[in-house]
């Protein structure tokens, strides 16, 4: 029976392990799982940094940074912004804002957030 669970933690694809320990930072961060977030609420999430990209809205810059808690995803957007000092793919942090609905992504602009 131990082999079996030895053998079945060897055979588990690596980005269900990834996922896994992603939502174990998540939960003891604090945050709240963004697959369980609604448009229009308060809500402070952990995760890590997927990407960052720069995109004009409205004739001046803004910074989108796709964020992941291993179940679901939102982007912060920091409007103003070319680039943060720290803010870089791969990072982990916590964010905290308004959610709002942008088609089918959840967003936050001009979030607080915590680098970790």
């Amino acid at each position: 029976m131990a082999l079996r669970k030895i053998l079945s933690k060897l055979n588990r694809p690596i980005d269900d392990i990834d996922r896994e320990k992603l939502g174990v930072f998540a939960a003891e961060a604090g945050g709240q799982p963004i697959a369980s977030l609604s448009v229009r609420q308060r809500a402070r999430v952990a995760g890590e940094i997927k990407s960052v990209r720069i995109v004009p809205r409205a004739g001046a810059p803004a910074m989108e940074v796709h964020i992941s808690d291993g179940e679901g995803s939102v982007t912060a957007v920091f409007l103003g912004r070319r680039k943060i000092g720290g803010i870089v793919a791969g990072r982990k942090l916590i964010v905290e804002g308004l959610t709002i609905a942008d088609g089918k992504r959840l967003m936050m602009y001009n979030p607080m957030y915590e680098l970790i």
